[in-house]
């Protein structure tokens, strides 16, 4: 099997890209297994930052690595919060203050459109001149109020086109299939 090292610490990616991977005789690690600290994300887009993660991690461990970037753009908002999404209301990871700012922010808005968003970046190594890229796209609405407790971020605000539920209340194996992530694997998936 091939290693690749994740340029995250969250348990659940881990798992996520180890199950979509394996077949494809690939092993994914956390950085936190290499003693890692995330790289600083000063990109002024998701492919931007997730290419910086990569590369990062790669030059760390002298191993292929494997990043992404995500969050949330909102049409009326030009795009915002954007690569901002995990601070928009100022704390890192503060979920429910940051659904609850961009409630506030489209109270008045005539459009309540939105995208979950998903860059992958895979280098090869820390100078890789061809990276491989894969983004997703996730098309829903913002609802007026939270529903669901399932999921993370602003899931119990994100309804997806074609859906009757927010995202916060699908099955884990339901969302992971349809989503900005779950797409943007199939896509680095295809490209391998």
């Amino acid at each position: 099997m091939t290693t690749w090292v994740l340029a995250s610490e969250n348990a659940g990616k881990v798992a996520e890209f180890n199950h979509l991977l394996s077949e494809l005789g690939i092993h994914v690690r956390s950085m936190g297994e290499f003693g890692l600290t995330g790289a600083e994300e000063t990109g002024e887009s998701f492919v931007e930052n997730a290419l910086l993660k990569a590369r990062h991690v790669a030059r760390a461990t002298g191993l292929p690595a494997l990043a992404d970037d995500s969050g949330l753009a909102v049409d009326a908002l030009g795009g915002a919060p954007g690569i901002y999404s995990a601070r928009y209301a100022g704390a890192h990871g503060d979920d429910v203050a940051n659904y609850q700012k961009l409630l506030a922010d489209l109270a008045d808005a005539q459009s309540r459109a939105a995208q979950f968003v998903c860059a992958l970046a895979l280098v090869r190594s820390a100078n890789d001149p061809l990276p491989l890229i894969a983004m997703g796209l996730w098309h829903g609405t913002i609802l007026q109020q939270p529903a669901g407790t399932n999921g993370f971020g602003y899931d119990p605000v994100f309804q997806p086109n074609g859906s009757a539920l927010s995202a916060a209340q699908m099955a884990p194996q339901d969302k992971a299939a349809v989503s900005h992530r779950g797409l943007a694997l199939q896509e680095l998936r295809r490209q391998l």
